[in-house]
Parts: C-alpha cells; sequence; structure tokens
C-alpha cells in the first residue's frame, strides 16, 4: 500500500510560454487527497492548466511512494512538498530485477 505519492501538476509560470509540470510529493495514502493537496500547493506557485499539455494531465499521479522512499526522504503523513519542476530522480523507486 502506498505511503504517498508523486504528483505532477501543470502550473502557468510566468516568463514561461506553456504551462511547466511541476512535482510534488504528498504524504497521503489516499490518490485522489494527495492529488488535491498537490494542487492547493501548486496554485501558490501559479495557476493549474485547465486542459492537457503536451498530451499530460493538467494533474497526474506519476508513482505510488513506498514506506521506505517516505521514511528515506523523511515525507511526514500529510506533508506536501514542492520538488520543482526538474524530473525527481531520488523519490521513484527503480524496478528490481529478479535473478536468473
Amino acid at each position: 500500500m502506498a505511503k504517498g505519492w508523486l504528483i505532477g501538476v501543470m502550473v502557468e509560470v510566468a516568463g514561461e510560454p506553456a504551462p511547466v509540470r511541476h512535482f510534488f510529493a504528498v504524504g497521503h495514502e489516499d490518490r485522489a487527497k494527495a492529488e488535491w493537496t498537490a494542487i492547493d500547493k501548486a496554485q501558490l506557485i501559479g495557476n493549474v492548466a485547465v486542459s492537457p499539455v503536451g498530451g499530460l494531465e493538467p494533474v497526474h499521479m506519476i508513482c505510488e511512494l513506498a514506506v521506505r522512499t517516505t521514511h528515506d526522504q523523511a515525507l511526514k503523513v500529510g506533508e506536501v512538498r514542492d520538488l520543482g519542476h526538474r524530473w525527481p530522480r531520488r523519490w521513484i523507486p527503480l524496478p528490481v530485477k529478479s535473478p536468473d
């Protein structure tokens, strides 16, 4: 079960020709609650896009955050952390290959 979610929100930023995807780590188990929490935080940056941009929905889930990830990154329950517009590599779990 997810202990949090990595959410992408398309935000209209001054000086940018198109909305920019901003990433948020949200410490809620419920995905919908995490998405709405990310939207609330994104509105402090700028307006949230109202339609898809470059094939991406204005608000979309990137991945679940496992217990280990939330612990390693010290994300508390209910916390929303602004991760900026760069791809958040440390937050995305790597697939584990099974030994063959």
